[in-house]
């Protein structure tokens, strides 16, 4: 039987974050995946560069691919350096590339990126979740129950 995953993933180095995700989309399911890096993107990386704002995943062939997301060329790379935008590779189970199949497709659900990490061992993760697109009503809607949380915090706090 596998082990089962804990519900927030060790991070010790956040490099990239999708701070608008949360926001224009309401999310599902998180998974952390793995990334195929080349040593001058991990170099960047490393450096505290890159970006993931306007990035996606998507599932091609079996495999899923992180699409859009921008790691700057490493300042001392020379003839050996990347690509800025290419795609990568992203490692998962076979089993969780087929939910995530099934979900894109069926439910018309993306996959989104949320945060590019390095875990407690030294390798490169990615948060990514599978999301459902908010309408504008929604949004509106979700900030309206954000704050009548945060006013009832303090209302008990006040009170008790």
């Amino acid at each position: 039987m596998p082990r089962p995953k804990p519900a927030t993933f060790e991070k010790t180095k956040i490099v990239a974050e999708n701070r608008r995700a949360r926001f224009d989309y309401s999310i599902d399911t998180i998974y952390e995946a793995g990334i195929v890096l080349t040593g001058t993107e991990v170099k960047s990386l490393r450096d505290g560069t890159g970006s993931i704002a306007e990035s996606y995943a998507e599932v091609k062939s079996g495999e899923v691919w992180l699409v859009n997301s921008n790691v700057p060329e490493f300042s001392h790379g020379n003839r050996f350096n990347h690509e800025p935008k290419r795609p990568r590779k992203l490692l998962l189970n076979g089993r969780e590339i087929g939910k995530m199949h099934a979900a894109v497709s069926r439910d018309g659900m993306t996959l989104v990126p949320l945060t590019v990490y390095f875990n407690s061992t030294g390798r490169a993760k990615i948060e990514l979740a599978l999301a459902k697109g908010r309408q504008a009503h929604d949004k509106r809607e979700a900030s309206k129950e954000r704050d009548w949380k945060r006013e009832q915090g303090r209302i008990l706090r006040d009170r008790g």
